[in-house]
C-alpha cells in the first residue's frame, strides 16, 4: 500500500518550508499540485526534481481513480496547494476522503498556513477562533452565514479576494457589529502589510485599489452581561442604600454586578430614592 502526504507549502517567501516537506517532496513518485507552474518555482528553488502533476477543483473527481490505483501499487505521493495548508479553502478533500475508505495511509506534514499567520498576528485577545475560508458571493447567502456566527465568541479568519476587500470589510461590520479586526496582506512577502482597526476603518482605508493574497480576522462577540430584572434591580438599590452607600458607589456597585452603564444606573438610583421618598 501507497501513502498519501498532505503537504504544507510556503504561502509567499520560499524559505518557509520544513525540512521534512523538502525531503518528503524529494522521494515523492509523484507531487499534486494545483497549478504544476507555481508549485515548479517552489520545487526548483529547493533543487528538488519530483515530477510534478495537476490536481484541482476541475479535475479532482476524475483523477481520484487514477491515484488510487497509484497508491495501491505503493506509490507515494504527496499533495500540495498553491500556498499553505492543503484543503484549507483548497481542493483536495475528495482525494483524502477516498484515500482513507481505500485503506491507505494518509499523513499529515505541518507547516505554513495563512489562517494561522493572521491570527497570532492580529492582536486580537485569546481564545478559539474559526475558519470560514471564502465567503459566499452572494449577499443573502454571506448574511445567513455571517448571522450564525454574530453571538459567538470565536474569532472569525476568512479569505478574500483584493477586489471584493473593502465591501466585505463593510458586510462584516453591518452583521457583525463595528468590532475589532485585522487584515493581513502578502503575508510573508515583500509588500506584506498588517492593519489592525475597527471594521468600519478597515473598509475605508482598503476601499482603494488592493492587490495581493488577503486574510481578514475579526474578534469574537464579547460574552453577554449577567443582569437583573428590574424588579431585582430595584430590589437590589434598596438593600445598598440600607448599607449606608452613596449615590455614586451604588452604581458602580451594580454596574461590576450587571455590566449595565454607571450613568444609566445612576439615574435609577436618583429615580428609586425619589420614589421612596416619604
Amino acid at each position: 500500500m501507497g501513502t498519501l502526504y498532505v503537504v504544507a507549502t510556503p504561502i509567499g517567501n520560499l524559505e518557509d518550508v520544513t525540512l521534512r516537506a523538502l525531503r518528503v517532496l524529494a522521494e515523492a513518485d509523484v507531487v499534486l499540485a494545483e497549478d504544476t507552474r507555481r508549485t515548479r518555482v517552489l520545487l526548483d528553488h529547493h533543487g528538488v526534481k519530483a515530477r510534478a502533476r495537476s490536481l484541482h477543483a476541475h479535475n479532482e473527481a476524475r483523477r481520484v481513480e487514477e491515484i488510487l490505483q497509484a497508491l495501491a501499487g505503493g506509490a507515494c505521493v504527496a499533495l500540495v496547494s498553491d500556498a499553505g495548508t492543503p484543503l484549507v479553502s483548497d481542493p483536495g478533500h475528495r482525494l483524502v476522503r477516498a484515500a482513507v475508505e481505500a485503506g491507505h495511509e494518509v499523513v499529515p506534514v505541518p507547516g505554513a498556513s495563512a489562517a494561522l499567520a493572521a491570527w497570532v498576528a492580529a492582536g486580537l485577545p485569546e481564545g478559539p477562533f474559526t475558519v470560514l475560508g471564502f465567503l459566499p458571493r452572494k449577499a443573502g447567502a454571506r448574511d445567513r452565514l455571517l448571522s450564525g456566527h454574530r453571538d459567538r465568541p470565536e474569532a472569525l479568519v476568512l479569505f478574500e479576494s483584493p477586489r471584493r476587500l473593502a465591501e466585505t470589510l463593510a458586510a462584516l461590520a453591518a452583521a457583525l457589529g463595528d468590532r475589532e479586526g485585522c487584515v493581513a496582506r502578502e503575508l510573508t512577502k515583500l509588500h506584506e502589510e498588517i492593519a489592525r482597526g475597527r471594521l468600519s476603518e478597515l473598509a475605508e482605508r482598503f476601499a482603494g485599489d488592493v492587490r495581493g493574497e488577503v486574510t481578514i480576522v475579526v474578534r469574537g462577540a464579547e460574552a453577554a452581561a449577567p443582569g437583573l430584572p428590574d424588579e431585582a434591580l430595584e430590589a437590589r438599590i434598596g438593600t445598598l442604600r440600607a448599607e449606608g452607600l452613596g449615590t455614586r458607589a451604588i452604581a458602580e456597585q451594580l454596574a461590576a454586578e450587571t455590566g449595565r452603564p454607571r450613568r444609566e444606573l445612576y439615574a435609577r438610583v436618583l429615580a428609586f430614592d425619589e420614589e421612596s421618598a416619604p
